[in-house]
């Protein structure tokens, strides 16, 4: 080996060795008698740790929270809430959005069997059920204690309006033709008194006789089926009077 590499190489070692030494004391200083790499593992360890305990406080101060909530709700649910469930039930129940069934009377209206080929000297019009027909039927039972009312399965209401349309009645936008089935939910006594004191009613039953021969049948039942009120509650066009 020439001889200026070789005095190069005998000045690198001692400063390398000078430098090695310097960097051990500067980091001996720094770690202070700790493990400079370990301290950073041992610090994660015991932050997530920390964390998690934190969390796990957490969910016990959810769980005791959800506990008083329940206990609340039960000592409530046993006064305010059933309260206000039952007076809305019965709310319900009077708007007629909620489904009956009990006992009642089935009234059926039908056109006269000549109502398509008209009897001579006899008005056609006096020979099919009209508007005012079902109408005094309803009001009937409704002042008879009706709690609930179907025409045709569809359930009515005090505003339900009820429109002749050609030889067919429309019910809430829906036609219907003859014959027209009125189920009535009440006591089944006080209805066929409430029908049979009705002078409308007493008309419409003048005209079963012939020659016109309207069709009027009255049974009773013990389990009638009413469905939901699904139509508007409010008015759109008649208004309360003053």
């Amino acid at each position: 080996m020439p001889r200026g590499k070789t005095l190069r190489w005998k000045l690198a070692v001692p400063v390398a060795a000078g430098c090695a030494g310097l960097l051990a004391i500067t980091s001996m200083i720094n770690a202070r008698g700790t493990d400079l790499r370990g301290g950073r593992h041992t610090d994660l360890i015991g932050l997530v740790s920390e964390q998690r305990s934190d969390v796990q406080d957490l969910q016990r101060n959810v769980q005791d929270l959800q506990r008083n909530v329940d206990s609340l709700s039960q000592s409530v649910q046993g006064t305010k809430i059933n309260q206000v469930r039952r007076q809305t039930s019965v709310a319900e129940l009077a708007a007629s959005v909620l489904p009956m069934q009990g006992a009642g009377l089935v009234v059926t209206l039908d056109d006269s069997p000549h109502a398509q080929t008209g009897i001579d000297n006899v008005d056609s019009n006096d020979l099919v059920v009209h508007q005012q027909d079902i109408q005094a039927v309803v009001n009937a039972l409704w002042s008879g204690g009706a709690t609930g009312i179907a025409i045709e399965n569809q359930r009515i209401i005090s505003t339900t309006g009820i429109k002749c349309v050609g030889n067919t009645v429309v019910l809430q936008q829906i036609p219907y033709a003859p014959p027209y089935r009125i189920s009535a939910v009440g006591d089944p006594v006080d209805l066929y008194a409430a029908l049979q004191a009705s002078p409308a009613v007493h008309t419409y039953i003048s005209y079963t006789q012939s020659p016109y021969d309207l069709g009027y049948q009255v049974s009773q039942d013990s389990s009638i089926r009413l469905p939901p009120y699904d139509g508007p509650l409010t008015m759109k066009f008649a208004r309360v009077a003053d």
